[in-house]
């Protein structure tokens, strides 16, 4: 509208004038102005801002109004005049864009019409080609199988032209032409493999077996008549001959001869007979030498020779062994340069070991599943085997990388069978050790430097068993089958903690007797050899094994954060177990202690050390010549000794450390609640309790330590406190009365004087508390004016 118009354009004037009416009423009444208003009826800001620029507060300015009124009103005429203009320009554009807007619609019609002549010119000129086209195609398809025909006849003739070249070769006895021919045979049969041409190829394999099996019995035949020469196979030790014989040069340049021709033939044409992943094949010259040994082995250890016998399996592995010593030294100086300089990347003598090993698998895949249900010859088979690995990976440095007799033992049948059995021999053991005479006793107890810890036989024994057990499943090539027996083994510990509780639940009653203090030093022993364990290698790679299987039956179900401590080895497969043992040893040392303490308590009792007028009437320090232990403390002093040396005589050296601190720090309680804080003492008494504490109890001590006094601190601070001078006495009892004073009545201001704490500490207390030193000098009978 004009009044928006008007307004828009108000800021922009410097000049005007208007009468006070104008001042009350708005300038513009659209809805733009409305919204921009408040609903009061108020002016509009700017318009307020230009009257104030223009006329202000001044009643003088006011002529200015009529001067700003004809300005607006000539801008709002010159603005109706700018609208009109364009309002009647608006038809004539609209006008020129319909009639380019025609014209478009002409001409797209236009090229309509040509697109479709050109379609329809396009549609006949392909149906009139189609016949050409159908034609040419039929030609260029006949083409095509004349070509797959030539090309099909030509692999026939090739075959044909390579078969006669390998008869031809033959014939004038040139082995190594033929093999070429039969590497070039091989390497038409790999371009075939994607021609689809299955009876082509049916054609070419068959033939190429047919040349390759007729050069390998020639070149085998050869090369056994050579091996005959040579003395091969080696049943006996060869003997070191003093002069080489004759022809020792030829035989040698056959053997190098005959050796290359076989590895070329193997590796121009690899047979699927030697394709054996994931192993790699035998090398084909040690294939053949295998083979008077492999008959051999199987003329002795099978069918019904006397020599294949079940219960005995160390007779063929022993013989296999024997074989591959016997043969070392030939493989090593005679087949291994020929094998290096013909590029063989393979160690002769392994190849050896591992055709014999091959012998010695079938033989025991054979009879294991026959061993099953007699546990001793069972037992005895996997003796055999872990003894036959032992000396197959020392003596004859067979590679840990390749597969040896222990792969027989993981399968699950065979297994499951090992682990009961390993079981029932290790509970059936247990039994026989703990029924023992000697179960309870050291064997090493007459050496000193050998039995610091007093294991009893039964537990020195249960642990070389698990040992033993260890030993044998450590070189297991399967860790998910090294867990089982770690998880066997863990059973086993369990079972003979369960057995240790039972029998000290029997010897309970008497603590302190020699078979008690035998099972603690067999909590102990375990205990401590499982804690080794649990930092040894090879327990540490199993327990990554276990969290990485996720081995819950043996780990149990465990969070994120159990998880990542095994991970980290910051926790230990037996953390479990080592729990379990420390609550009983702790048990057991608790009453141990406690069997001790009722000793003392006792002996106490009965001499009642001193009797309490005792404290009070004994005459000071300065009064007697020479001071003495009280008559009545010597029972309970000798008490202590006789039981002090009887536990380091039955416990071994860590639990008789532990057990001589708890000791002490009973024994410290006991004293300052029944004696010191039961009594009242004089300056004598005080004198004298002293003396005993520091002169008598605590050398008893003081063999095992270099401070004794450290485990008595509540006794050795109450003779501090009871034996001060009556001033100091006076002085700290002043302090600490006063800061109870202070606490009672928090305003109250604080003088000069020291904390109770700082005042305690410089006399040396440290565990006793304000109250407690109270007490002890209210205990105190030699006071002024009593």
């Amino acid at each position: 509208s004009m009044d928006c118009v008007v307004v828009g354009n108000v800021p922009k004037q410097q000049n005007g004038q208007s009468d006070e009416s104008d001042l009350q009423s708005p300038i513009s009444t659209n809805d733009e102005d409305s919204e921009t208003g408040s609903g009061d009826g108020a002016l509009p800001d700017y318009v307020v801002d230009l009257i104030e620029k223009e006329i202000g507060g001044d009643l003088k300015s006011l002529k200015k109004v009529s001067s700003l009124l004809e300005k607006l009103t000539a801008e709002n005429k010159l603005l109706e005049e700018q609208v009109l203009t364009v309002s009647s320009s608006v038809p004539l554009r609209v006008s020129a864009a319909l009639s380019a807007a025609e014209e478009s619609r002409v001409s797209l019609e236009g090229l309509l019409q040509r697109e479709r002549v050109l379609s329809n010119t396009l549609i006949q000129h392909l149906q009139g080609a189609q016949p050409w086209a159908d034609s040419l195609g039929r030609t260029l398809e006949q083409l095509d199988n004349t070509e797959k025909h030539m090309k099909y006849l030509q692999c026939v003739s090739r075959i044909e032209e390579l078969s006669d070249s390998i008869q031809q070769c033959l014939m004038t006895n040139s082995i190594w032409e033929a093999v070429v021919a039969v590497g070039s045979m091989a390497s038409l049969d790999v371009g075939l493999k994607q021609s689809g041409c299955s009876h082509l190829q049916a054609f070419l394999r068959d033939t190429l077996h047919f040349w390759h099996k007729i050069i390998k019995d020639r070149l085998a035949g050869d090369f056994e008549e050579l091996l005959i020469q040579l003395h091969w196979p080696f049943i006996s030790p060869p003997t070191q001959s003093l002069s080489p014989p004759a022809n020792a040069q030829e035989l040698h340049s056959q053997l190098e001869l005959l050796v290359a021709q076989l590895l070329s033939l193997q590796t121009s044409y690899p047979s699927p007979q030697y394709r054996l992943p994931p192993t790699t094949p035998l090398s084909l010259p040690v294939q053949i030498m295998l083979l008077p040994l492999s008959k051999r082995f199987r003329y002795h250890f099978t069918g019904n020779r006397q020599t294949n016998s079940l219960n005995k399996p160390e007779w063929f592995l022993t013989q296999v062994l024997m074989w591959m010593a016997n043969s070392s030294n030939f493989m090593e100086e005679k087949i291994q340069p020929i094998l290096d300089r013909n590029g063989a990347n393979v160690n002769a003598k392994v190849e050896l070991c591992r055709g014999l090993l091959t012998l010695a698998q079938e033989k025991l895949v054979s009879d294991a599943p026959r061993l099953l249900y007699d546990d001793a010859l069972f037992c005895h088979l996997v003796d055999e085997i872990l003894q036959f690995e032992r000396e197959l990976r020392t003596t004859h440095s067979y590679p840990s990388t390749l597969p040896g007799a222990l792969h027989v033992l993981l399968d699950e049948v065979v297994l499951q069978k090992w682990l009961t059995v390993e079981r029932k021999m290790a509970i059936e053991k247990v039994d026989a050790m703990l029924s023992a005479e000697g179960a309870w006793s050291s064997q090493y107890k007459d050496i000193s430097d050998m039995d610091e810890l007093k294991a009893p036989d039964c537990a020195e024994t249960f642990m070389t068993l698990l040992l033993v057990i260890t030993d044998r499943y450590r070189a297991l090539p399967c860790p998910r089958a090294q867990l089982r027996f770690l998880a066997l083994q863990r059973e086993l510990v369990d079972d003979f903690r369960i057995r240790l509780t039972q029998v000290m639940k029997e010897e309970s009653r008497n603590p302190l007797g020699a078979r008690y203090c035998a099972i603690l030093n067999a909590a102990n022993y375990i205990s401590t050899v499982l804690g080794d364990w649990g930092d040894n290698v090879f327990f540490l790679q199993l327990q990554q094994s276990a969290v990485a299987l996720g081995e819950e039956e043996l780990l149990g179900p465990l969070g994120v954060t159990e998880s990542g401590r095994l991970a980290s080895l910051e926790g230990s497969l037996f953390e479990g177990l080592l729990g379990l043992l420390e609550r009983l040893r702790g048990d057991m040392l608790g009453r141990l202690l406690e069997a001790v303490m009722r000793d003392v308590q006792k002996k106490n009792d009965t001499n009642v050390y001193p009797c309490p007028p005792r404290w009070l009437s004994l005459p000071s320090q300065c009064d007697q010549a020479t001071m003495s232990l009280s008559s009545l403390a010597c029972p309970l002093m000798q008490c202590l000794r006789d039981h002090l040396l009887q536990l380091q005589q039955m416990l071994c050296l860590p639990l008789f450390q532990m057990g001589w601190q708890d000791l002490a720090e009973r024994l410290d309680l006991f004293l300052y609640q029944n004696v010191i804080l039961y009594n009242h003492f004089n300056e004598g008494g005080a004198a004298q309790l002293q003396f005993d504490m520091t002169r008598n109890l605590f050398p008893l001590f003081g063999h095992y330590c270099k401070r004794p006094e450290n485990f008595f601190k509540h006794v050795k601070e109450a003779c501090v406190i009871l034996c001060l001078n009556v001033g100091s006495a006076l002085l700290l009892r002043d302090v600490l009365r006063q800061a109870e004073e202070d606490e009672e009545e928090p305003g109250t201001p604080q003088g000069q004087q020291p904390s109770p704490v700082s005042a305690l500490n410089e006399l040396g207390v440290y565990r006793l508390a304000p109250c407690d030193v109270l007490i002890l000098l209210n205990l105190r009978a030699s006071w002024p004016g009593k």
